[in-house]
């Protein structure tokens, strides 16, 4: 199993920014992909971003454009940066790491994003 914290999540508001910290117990080269998902109340677990480990990201329709994962492989860090916040997207955002072990990968606490006026 892979530990993982997330941080950085708030309350902001809409067309704002935030940017989300996840720290990895594991080297993050080593690592199937690492993914970002998120839950919001009345809604379905939801895939936000991943990226394989040859370092192809894909991105939700509802976010591309605004969100970005990157990582740090020095630091074990994944990052989402959230720019021009919705209302929509305030949910619980989760850093994952899917099949790391298989089959249901590692996931971590989750962090509270709000966005609202």
């Amino acid at each position: 199993q892979v530990q993982l914290v997330e941080s950085g999540g708030g309350l902001v508001q809409p067309g704002g920014s935030l940017a989300l910290s996840c720290t990895v117990s594991r080297r993050i080269s080593e690592l199937y992909a690492t993914a970002w998902y998120r839950q919001a109340p009345g809604k379905q677990r939801e895939l936000v971003a991943a990226r394989a480990s040859d370092g192809t990201t894909d991105y939700a329709a509802s976010v591309m454009g605004r969100f970005t994962l990157s990582i740090d492989n020095a630091k074990n860090m994944v990052y989402l940066q959230m720019n021009r916040l919705k209302p929509e997207d305030t949910a619980v955002y989760y850093c994952v790491t899917p099949h790391d072990p298989m089959p249901f990968g590692s996931w971590g606490q989750g962090t509270q994003v709000t966005v609202s006026s």
